[in-house]
């Protein structure tokens, strides 16, 4: 799987990686994917619950050898069309 933008959230406690995802993903295009990778193990829950919350997929996850583990997100849209979706 590929990715258009990463964010390194290493060393970075709740809710930090979730809120720099958050920033990073508003600057990204609908359908865009970041992958995400962090080592606090409240990203276990907190990107998955962030993802939820907020429209986004969660189209992957990865370990990387306790305690990293890297996200892949696509952008959602919170109701807008994406220029690909048939009108």
């Amino acid at each position: 799987m590929t990715w258009d933008a990463e964010l390194d959230a290493t060393g970075l406690l709740c809710p930090l990686p979730v809120l720099k995802a958050r920033k990073r993903l508003l600057a990204l295009p609908v359908g865009a994917v970041l992958r995400v990778v962090a080592d606090d193990p409240a990203a276990l829950v907190d990107v998955p619950h962030f993802c939820a919350e907020q429209g986004h997929a969660l189209i992957g996850q990865e370990d990387l050898g306790h305690p990293r583990h890297a996200y892949l997100i696509r952008r959602g849209g919170w109701g807008q069309r994406k220029k690909s979706d048939p009108l």
